[in-house]
């Protein structure tokens, strides 16, 4: 399974000529994430020893990879490794991807966000596949510098998992502001990278499937990263951590979230600095809990 966008053979690149042909990354982050994942299923069916070994693994795997990966130069991970094991310095969105699984070590993650937010990455629509400046960037290539919006709601959520919301409330604002300037409010695929202009809209990609799933799902992710939206089954409980709202969103109603057997309606509104949360309808001994 590929995550990243950037994983054709004509994104692979280097910031400098070289004869060495990259290679695909292995996606370790999504491997990471698995075994944490199994980790969790194997204790709670009781299964210690598998659930120890699981979560061995998977920190392990964190090491292996920082080490491999990351850049000091660079100021993020880079996009890959060739043939040689040499590092391809490239900034690309993949590292948001690194953040929404959690393999990216806590003292590293201002940074990451740093390189992601930046105005070579972050054209105001949305963070480009590829960001400006490197070799092949090109905001009107399907991978080099455009802007996918299913690829920006993974990175919102990494952004969020490290509690960062206001930068995924720009993210979402990016993305919500496009479709205001789309038909029927349909998200595309993708559409250009080009830098935001205040009195125009994105550039359409001209062969982007409109409309396309992942695109319409990624608006819902957005929020829920923005809301803090999670759930604790044991607990019975609907928990907002630190929900922030962006500024084009004061109010926002989740209706029938649903939660071992029973049901909640919710509003959720800014109020001042803060967003507060009105139950509208309760059904059945479902709590719901606002952190700040």
């Amino acid at each position: 399974v590929r995550s990243s966008l950037v994983f054709l053979p004509n994104s692979f690149m280097f910031a400098k000529k070289t004869t060495s042909a990259a290679l695909p990354p292995q996606n370790a982050h999504l491997v990471y994430a698995a075994r944490l994942a199994a980790s969790e299923i194997a204790r709670e069916l009781g299964h210690d020893g598998i659930a120890e070994e699981q979560a061995q693994k998977a920190s392990e795997l964190k090491s292996r990879f920082d080490a491999a990966f990351w850049d000091d130069e660079l100021g993020t991970y880079v996009l890959a490794l060739d043939g040689d094991k040499r590092p391809c310095r490239v900034r690309s969105s993949n590292a948001g991807h690194l953040l929404w699984t959690g393999i990216v070590p806590e003292e590293r993650a201002e940074t990451v966000v740093r390189a992601l937010m930046g105005p070579s990455s972050f054209c105001g629509w949305g963070v480009r596949t590829i960001a400006a400046g490197q070799a092949r960037y090109n905001p009107m290539s399907y991978h080099n510098g455009s802007v996918w919006p299913h690829d920006n709601a993974l990175i919102g959520a990494g952004l969020a998992r490290y509690g960062f919301r206001e930068e995924a409330a720009r993210i979402f604002e990016g993305i919500f502001s496009a479709a205001t300037y789309i038909d029927l409010r349909r998200l595309p695929e993708l559409f250009c990278g080009f830098p935001r202009h205040e009195t125009q809209g994105p550039t359409f990609y001209p062969v982007a499937c409109t409309p396309q799933a992942w695109a319409a799902g990624a608006p819902l992710l957005l929020l829920q990263a923005c809301l803090g939206l999670r759930f604790d089954a044991e607990a019975r409980q609907v928990i907002f951590e630190q929900p922030i709202l962006p500024e084009f969103l004061g109010e926002v109603v989740l209706r029938n979230l649903r939660l071992d057997g029973g049901s909640v309606d919710v509003a959720l509104r800014r109020s001042g600095t803060h967003v507060v949360a009105d139950v509208l309808r309760r059904d059945g001994p479902v709590r719901v809990i606002v952190t700040t």
